[in-house]
């Protein structure tokens, strides 16, 4: 029976990164693991709240005796170089393909250096608007990357989509003012119902450009 088809109209799409675009679990949770392993922590316990969330914040959840700085440097380091398990997530690439590069961002919570190295590892473009860890005060949760994301690219905030597989960044995302769409790459659907359409990969996105108008506008499909 053919699924049904959910429609959101916007101006921009504003893409969270791992999860979303790039299949980075397996090096994410490596490089957690190594760095748990190394202080003699519970690498399940620091997995547990490492998905959506800023490294420097993980660390101060899971290990507040450390000094963030320090350990953040280091295990940037190590996230910059790995390449395990690291794949552009299924219909990523076509999905973008379909944008104008002045309609689509991404905002995420890992610093620049390890963004731009998971992008050119899975051969997808780097966006001239990125927003990183690195350079927002405060991480999702809080809307400000997102709506750092929406001004870059001219565009107001209830005109973006974001594009999400945790439930940080849809919070995030609602409190920015700005619908927002699931993926369930790591979390189960019951955890992303705050999300207006919930699909299970990207594969299910198409995006349909309308020049016509004196303002760009996006008709973004979803097919669940």
């Amino acid at each position: 029976m053919p699924g049904r088809i959910a429609r959101l109209s916007c101006q921009a799409i504003l893409f969270d990164l791992d999860g979303v675009l790039v299949d980075s679990t397996a090096s994410i949770e490596e490089s957690w693991r190594v760095w748990a392993a190394r202080h003699g922590l519970d690498p399940s316990v620091v997995l547990r709240v490492a998905h959506g969330r800023r490294a420097v914040e993980i660390i101060c959840l899971v290990a507040p005796h450390l000094d963030a700085g320090t350990e953040m440097a280091e295990l940037t380091a190590y996230e910059a170089r790995i390449t395990l398990g690291l794949t552009a997530a299924p219909g990523a690439r076509a999905l973008i393909e379909q944008l104008p590069p002045s309609c689509w961002a991404v905002v995420t919570s890992g610093v620049r250096a390890v963004a731009e190295h998971r992008l050119r590892t899975v051969g997808l473009p780097i966006p001239p608007v990125m927003v990183c860890a690195d350079e927002v005060v405060h991480g999702k949760p809080d809307p400000e990357g997102f709506l750092a994301a929406a001004a870059r690219l001219g565009v107001p905030p209830p005109a973006c989509v974001v594009v999400e597989d945790a439930p940080a960044g849809l919070e995030a995302a609602h409190a920015g003012g700005m619908s927002a769409v699931a993926v369930t790459s790591t979390h189960p659907p019951d955890a992303l119902r705050m999300a207006n359409i919930i699909v299970h990969s990207l594969e299910a996105v198409t995006v349909r450009v309308n020049d016509r108008m004196k303002i760009r506008r996006l008709c973004l499909e979803a097919r669940n």
